[in-house]
């Protein structure tokens, strides 16, 4: 008579360990590459946010002759609330209006290092300097 013995065999303890191990390694890298695209995809809101601004200071220029008001401050409604949008991504907004010279809105920030700013002049883009007491971007 003869005796069948099986002889299947399974993954060692080392081979599972091995691969767990590699699964974690690419598991962080793709994790760190999340972090960096995440900050790039709000520092791309503050720039549409920060267009947007400046499109809606020259439509209400257009309409009542004006800049509007509420350009540096945080609102519920109106311009303001671009600006809300604005630090709602981690950014830090300068502001300087006057109703006479102008405006001028520069938003930073640090997990990007990049200068985005506004200004009455129709200019919308980076800034090589932060924003003083003027209403003129550097550029």
């Amino acid at each position: 008579m003869k005796k069948f013995t099986s002889k299947v065999r399974g993954f060692t303890l080392i081979e599972l360990l091995v691969v767990i191990a590699i699964i974690g390694i690419l598991a962080s890298v793709v994790l760190v590459s999340l972090g960096s695209a995440r900050n790039k995809g709000k520092w791309a809101s503050v720039q549409a946010s920060m267009s947007s601004i400046r499109a809606a200071a020259e439509l209400m220029v257009d309409n009542t002759g004006a800049y509007p008001t509420d350009i540096c401050t945080s609102a519920t409604n109106g311009v303001g609330t671009l600006i809300t949008a604005v630090k709602a991504n981690s950014a830090t907004v300068r502001c300087n209006f006057a109703a006479a010279s102008g405006y001028a809105v520069e938003a930073s920030s640090s997990p990007v290092g990049s200068v985005y700013c506004v200004d009455s002049s129709g200019y919308s883009g980076s800034s090589t300097a932060l924003l003083g007491s003027g209403y003129a971007c550097s550029r």
